[in-house]
């Protein structure tokens, strides 16, 4: 599969699952090796990134005397989850029709 294309897909995903609520890293990384293995250093380039591009930003949560970072989805991030939702449809579509 293309490099791009699954970049895309594990953007997607993270955007999805922040999509439910706030998160910090290592509960993210924990729900969505639930259904997908990656590594952790396989997601926070990918955090890092789309904070970069505004789709999401941080904030610190104080927990057992050190600081937690969370994770919040932005109004840019939900665009870009529609975004990737619409062209994961007409993929869907182009393969149903190959594999038909």
């Amino acid at each position: 599969m293309e490099i791009q294309f699954k970049k895309g897909l594990l953007d997607a995903y993270v955007l999805a699952v922040l999509k439910r609520g706030d998160t910090y890293g290592y509960k993210l990384f924990s729900d969505i090796n639930e259904n997908l293995e990656i590594s952790e250093s396989t997601l926070y380039p990918i955090l890092r990134r789309l904070e970069s591009a505004n789709c999401l930003t941080t904030y610190n949560v104080e927990y057992g005397g050190r600081l937690r970072k969370y994770y919040r989805l932005t109004g840019e991030g939900f665009v870009r989850l529609e975004e990737y939702k619409r062209q994961c449809c007409d993929v869907k579509r182009i393969i149903d029709l190959i594999f038909s």
